[in-house]
């Protein structure tokens, strides 16, 4: 199994960060574009989460962050914080539920990362942080060999 561990800085602008290093990570499988689309949206809502939700913008705390790979073309990514928690995650999973109604959320976060995920497990307890496991199996490009270029060429 191939991993990597990172802890970021719980603000905006290192979910761009997290999402691209996932992203590049998991190039090593061949995936599709779309594939990668999905792996960059499911993580950017996660940690988007743990910065507005977990951490209610408090810059001065961290999201660790893990991705691995397993040798059935599988990517096993986790975004953990250490904040308030969820009350109640059935809820809080549920299309169109906030917390923050009044930053204009949209409470799709969840419906997003399991739309675009093959499974999303959520674990959270009250004033110590939430745990977002996800699971992507990457089915990847066919092998066109040459990329559609003559061999002669």
């Amino acid at each position: 199994m191939n991993r990597f561990d990172m802890k970021l800085s719980a603000i905006s602008s290192n979910e761009a960060f997290a999402r691209s290093c996932v992203a590049a990570f998991c190039v090593s499988l061949n995936p599709t574009i779309e594939e990668i689309n999905d792996i960059k949206t499911a993580v950017s809502e996660a940690v988007t989460n743990s910065i507005v939700h977990g951490y209610e913008g408090d810059e001065s705390q961290y999201i660790d962050l893990s991705v691995a790979i397993d040798g059935n073309n599988t990517a096993i990514i986790t975004v953990s914080d250490n904040g308030r928690g969820i009350e109640d995650v059935d809820k809080a999973m549920e299309p169109f539920f906030t917390t923050k109604p009044e930053q204009e959320r949209s409470g799709m976060g969840f419906t997003l990362m399991r739309t675009f995920m093959d499974d999303v497990a959520v674990t959270s307890s009250a004033d110590r942080g939430t745990t977002v496991t996800m699971t992507k199996i990457i089915r990847g490009q066919k092998d066109v060999g040459t990329r559609g270029h003559n061999q002669a060429d």
